[in-house]
């Protein structure tokens, strides 16, 4: 389980605000097909939402524990039926190339901008 500081945790937070669930747990529980599409998610996001649709909150919990063991994840929030989970991308998406310091912008170049 990864494990995270508390200003980490507080940013996370902060990101996962706007987020919609991706994944939804059902009736049958934490299936091994639930758990690997939990697993193609966090290969694409590093934060994920989860809604459970179970009403026993102990239940809940030991899901969110139980998510996290298993796929190495830092559990960062557990509010009502939504479960925030977090796991750093294994290789994260390259930005935009920066450019190389040398002679500064042309007006024709700063124009085209």
């Amino acid at each position: 389980m990864l494990n995270l500081t508390v200003a980490q945790r507080l940013e996370l937070k902060g990101r996962a605000h706007s987020l919609n669930p991706i994944v939804i747990i059902g009736n049958a529980g934490l299936t091994p097909a639930v758990l690997d599409e939990i697993e193609r998610s966090l290969k694409s996001h590093d934060l994920l939402k989860i809604r459970v649709m179970n009403d026993d909150r102990e239940a809940r919990t030991a899901m969110h524990e139980e998510i996290c063991k298993t796929l190495n994840a830092g559990a960062i929030q557990h509010i009502g039926k939504i479960l925030v989970i977090y796991r750093p991308l294994a290789a994260p998406i390259a930005g935009a190339p920066k450019r190389k310091k040398g002679k500064p912008l042309t007006k024709k170049q700063l124009g085209n901008r």
